[in-house]
């Protein structure tokens, strides 16, 4: 049985004048506008980017969390950001890396053994396995 979640997007006129709008099915977003001035120019707003960043931070965090508790771990903190880099490709655009930076206070671990959990929680979450691009890990563990 697949989960289905959804969201939708929609722009008005066309091109670098053109405004987006996205919204999701949970209503956390409605009518978030989005377009050339939020991507490419600091305007107010999200973009896809952001929101990739948003997806794979928060589906990461939740997926090594499970695994630290699957480990034995009750007690600890974890706190991921992301950041998707967008690159100039020939004539358009390419996500070319997400990188996930964690700061994590895990009561008991070690270094080892945390490596090892963080590094398959990367590869295993599935905002990781649906990205066609380098995922790097960088963590600060307490």
């Amino acid at each position: 049985m697949s989960i289905i979640k959804k969201s939708s997007a929609r722009y008005q006129s066309l091109g670098k004048e053109g405004k987006g709008y996205v919204s999701t099915e949970s209503g956390v977003l409605s009518d978030q506008p989005y377009g050339f001035n939020t991507r490419f120019e600091g305007k107010a707003g999200t973009n896809p980017e952001e929101l990739i960043a948003a997806a794979h931070a928060s589906c990461f965090t939740m997926a090594l969390s499970f695994a630290l508790e699957s480990a034995g771990y009750k007690e600890g903190e974890l706190e991921t950001e992301c950041a998707i880099s967008l690159d100039k490709e020939g004539e358009g655009f390419k996500v070319s890396q997400s990188s996930l930076t964690l700061k994590a206070s895990i009561e008991g671990i070690s270094e080892t053994e945390f490596s090892k959990i963080a590094e398959k929680a990367k590869t295993g979450c599935p905002i990781s396995k649906l990205l066609d691009t380098e995922v790097t890990l960088n963590y600060t563990l307490s």
